[in-house]
């Protein structure tokens, strides 16, 4: 068994979908603390501070997020488990491709003012395995994405989920390590090689 976790260094990564939510954050405090305080400056503190509070809450997801989340290999499949109750297992015969995983990290909803700037956090896109799985959900989920995961196509033969592993979070380049030797040993017609 081998087991893989996330750098810890890939930090701007998670946090760039959040840029444009963080910055629309941003000039919303700056504009409320310049009215309420009568002082363009102060306001730009505390936009500043408010800002810089809500980006320790992102570092402080991102570690628990690195030092939680771990894909192990064995001779049965591929199991991913993380700090917050998730766990994906696939075994590989039923690994069906590797594709492109979108890991959506915040609710998919604009946030924003009608006809004015409407941001929204973006999927993190990496390339990982997906196939026909079993999948834990910690009891408490937010409810877009219950709705998200109820709308996953099923295996019509077995009832199990479509789940799917970013592997590409954990390495971008796992295709050519030892994440991707553990593919071409059970699963060489995945590799196209």
């Amino acid at each position: 068994m081998d087991e893989f976790r996330i750098r810890a260094g890939n930090f701007p990564r998670l946090v760039a979908p959040f840029v444009a939510p963080l910055a629309l954050f941003f000039v919303v405090c700056l504009l409320l603390g310049a009215i309420f305080t009568g002082s363009t400056p102060l306001g730009a503190v505390i936009g500043t501070l408010a800002t810089a509070a809500l980006l320790a809450v992102l570092v402080a997801k991102h570690r628990r997020l690195a030092t939680g989340t771990v894909v192990r290999f064995s001779a049965d499949g591929v199991e991913l488990t993380d700090s917050y109750g998730f766990r994906v297992h696939l075994r590989w015969p039923d690994i069906t491709r590797i594709d492109v995983v979108d890991t959506q990290l915040a609710g998919p909803r604009r946030i924003g003012r009608p006809g004015g700037v409407r941001v929204r956090v973006e999927p993190l896109r990496s390339v990982g395995l997906v196939g026909w799985g079993e999948r834990t959900v910690p009891p408490r989920v937010p409810g877009w994405m219950r709705e998200r995961l109820a709308r996953v196509p099923v295996d019509p033969a077995t009832g199990r989920p479509e789940v799917a592993i970013p592997l590409g979070e954990f390495d971008p380049l796992w295709e050519g390590g030892a994440m991707g030797a553990w593919v071409r040993r059970h699963r060489p017609d995945l590799m196209g090689r």
